[in-house]
């Protein structure tokens, strides 16, 4: 007997709807309409605009929150240079772009992208890459913003290493057509091949002079060979009583009275708890192989500076360290001008955003908050991080620093986001106006950051302001 096979037509109500698809022509033919909008000259001019905030009232205002006794030394930090000072006043820069035309179009932008963000860094794989590496600002923003805070942080590190304004200029330049040809490319490619690409320390060191290479190369080879923690070890920890501690170096490592109380253990316990539960099941595994051994504060970085930043020393059964830093996340400098961010815990925000744009990210990346509320993000310190040595760069070494500067932000715009053709599209793929406009730009906001940076002197000089230098 035959047997017919019926085929069930599943409900209308379970069908997936229809997903709009813009193709990539549309994409790019919306892109070029906009350069009626705002056309790309414009965005090299600067002028101080009329009405604008006082750049010292903005930094005091930033100061909300932190540590008191610290704070001096953010300042003492921002006098060093005007390069030093570009670093620590990423919100006065923040209200500035607020201000001048944008095209409209949002990606998840870094919000600090100066030159001493980007670096290398080794993947979970323990190969070494060059990428962004500090997300503190982390947000949905203009994809200009990042643009032109890279390019000016460029023409104020060549001042800073003696080179004229037309080197510093036409390396600014390099890096804004190293973003324009870059996202041509990009915008080129599929989803996965974007999420995939890299730019590796092969890549780095192929595009460095070769007098370089061999240099560059040992240093990397260097970093890669041992984890952050094995080489932190020595420097930040001892032994205390017969017990393993971390070592005291006031005022940039200390261990605040409060650590000493037993409520201060069950703040840990329960800090520590939080993070965990922001881990992925297997790094939840890794992670129970250490036990907690001591805390302490770590000064860091400039902007940063009296934000609380805690290093936790954990030691595996075997005795191998683990630092883990636990960095305080307060809302980002772009959040007052782009609109809020989609993450009201703001660790949660750093953490995502890394993710987004970062080809990979710290395995023990995390977020969790302490009982008072304080919110904090949570990775690895300095797994094989290298920084590098802009104060050494010649001409040669800065235009080919600033291009990958410029590569790799192209590509972490374009990996979490759909419009990199629309952004293309108004870039074009041969015009190199952007690319002029950037340099214009970069020469005018560099002098702006320096008349920023007389004025922070003044204020230190008549007491407005507290600064502790030599740290």
């Amino acid at each position: 007997m035959e047997h017919t096979r019926h085929i069930v037509e599943p409900e209308s109500s379970l069908a997936l709807p229809a997903l709009h698809i813009v193709s990539p022509d549309a994409r790019i033919a919306a892109g070029k309409a906009l350069r009626d909008k705002v056309r790309r000259e414009q965005h090299g001019r600067w002028n101080s605009l009329k009405g604008r905030a006082d750049p010292i009232e903005l930094l005091l205002k930033s100061d909300a929150g932190r540590l008191k006794k610290l704070i001096p030394i953010r300042y003492g930090r921002m006098l060093q240079s005007p390069f030093a000072f570009y670093r620590g006043s990423a919100g006065i820069m923040a209200a500035d772009l607020a201000r001048v035309p944008i095209t409209g179009l949002k990606v998840q932008a870094c919000g600090d992208c100066h030159l001493l963000n980007f670096g290398g860094f080794a993947t979970p794989e323990r190969s070494i890459i060059f990428d962004i590496n500090d997300f503190d600002e982390t947000s949905s923003a203009p994809w200009e913003w990042d643009v032109k805070r890279l390019v000016a942080s460029i023409v104020l590190a060549a001042r800073s290493n003696g080179l004229s304004d037309a080197q510093g200029r036409d390396c600014a330049i390099s890096s804004a057509r190293m973003y324009r040809e870059h996202m041509r490319k990009f915008s080129k490619m599929d989803p996965l091949q974007i999420w995939y690409a890299e730019t590796s320390a092969a890549d780095f060191i192929a595009s460095l002079p070769k007098a370089l290479q061999k240099k560059v190369r040992r240093r990397i080879d260097k970093a890669a060979a041992h984890t952050g923690s094995e080489f932190e070890f020595p420097k930040l920890a001892g032994s205390v009583g017969g017990q393993i501690r971390i070592t005291d170096q006031p005022p940039l490592i200390f261990h605040p009275d409060s650590t000493a109380s037993l409520d201060a253990a069950s703040t840990l316990k329960e800090l520590f708890q939080t993070y965990r539960e922001s881990l992925a099941a297997d790094r939840r595994t890794l992670l129970d192989r250490y036990r907690l051994v001591d805390v302490a504060i770590k000064v860091v970085g400039v902007g940063s500076v009296g934000r609380r930043c805690w290093i936790a020393l954990m030691m595996s059964e075997g005795n191998d360290p683990l630092f883990l830093q636990f960095k305080e996340a307060a809302q980002s400098v772009l959040e007052p001008y782009a609109g809020r961010s989609g993450y009201s815990h703001h660790g949660q925000r750093v953490v995502m955003g890394q993710r987004l744009m970062q080809p990979v990210s710290d395995i023990f990346l995390g977020w969790t908050t302490a009982p008072n509320g304080r919110q904090f993000y949570v990775r690895q310190l300095h797994d094989a991080k290298i920084k590098p040595l802009v104060e050494t760069f010649d001409v040669e070494m800065l235009d080919v620093y600033a291009q990958a500067c410029g590569w790799v932000l192209a590509r972490a715009h374009a990996k979490a986001s759909e419009i990199s053709a629309t952004i293309s599209g108004y870039l074009g793929g041969s015009n190199e106006a952007f690319d002029a406009a950037m340099g214009k730009f970069a020469l005018a906001y560099a002098d702006q950051a320096e008349r920023d940076y007389a004025a922070l002197k003044a204020a230190v000089r008549n007491g407005r302001i507290a600064a502790r230098q030599g740290f």
